[in-house]
């Protein structure tokens, strides 16, 4: 099954009209520079997962994508990956790592997402990022703000603009407020 039939199927699960371009993918991995542990949620296809895995071969890599058949394909092509078909706020309220940087890399549709998957995610990923101090959120965005609202003691910045996807996107980085 393809992007396609995914949107079709499940168009508020699935939020993007075509992959996402290598230049998108490039701009979310290099903002994952410095990670111990990357989890990918929403992987979709994989564009990003492939990029993550190439630039970020010293950190483990779980990768969380919804759709059971996606899945199945991302662990055949990414051995080395846990890969999970589950919520991503499942798999985020049971993840432990150690002391070394987590960054959340996710291609979640946010605006697009049912309201209450909306508000379970980000909270599982503000509660995530509060028991790893000194770990991130990598998230694109069509929408020219911030993907969505977060809690006073967290901070958003627009790292990048990505022209050379379809659509464009905004590559954004959320951190604990300093």
């Amino acid at each position: 099954m393809n992007l396609l039939s995914h949107l079709i199927n499940a168009p508020a699960l699935t939020g993007a009209v075509a992959p996402s371009s290598q230049f998108l993918a490039r701009a979310m991995a290099d903002a994952a520079s410095g990670a111990g542990h990357i989890v990918e949620l929403g992987a979709g296809t994989g564009p990003v997962t492939r990029v993550l895995a190439r630039q970020h071969p010293e950190a483990s890599l779980t990768v969380v994508e919804l759709q059971p058949a996606l899945a199945r394909k991302l662990s055949r092509a990414h051995p080395r990956a846990q890969v999970h078909a589950r919520p991503a706020a499942e798999v985020l309220d049971e993840l432990k790592y150690d002391g070394r940087p987590v960054v959340l890399v996710s291609s979640l549709p946010f605006r697009s997402l049912p309201t209450l998957l909306r508000a379970e995610t980000r909270h599982s990923i503000l509660q995530f990022l509060r028991r790893h101090p000194g770990s991130w959120l990598v998230q694109f965005t069509y929408q020219p703000r911030a993907p969505f609202d977060s809690d006073v003691d967290f901070t958003w910045n627009r790292t990048r603009f990505v022209v050379a996807n379809i659509p464009p996107a905004g590559v954004w980085t959320l951190h604990a407020a300093a």
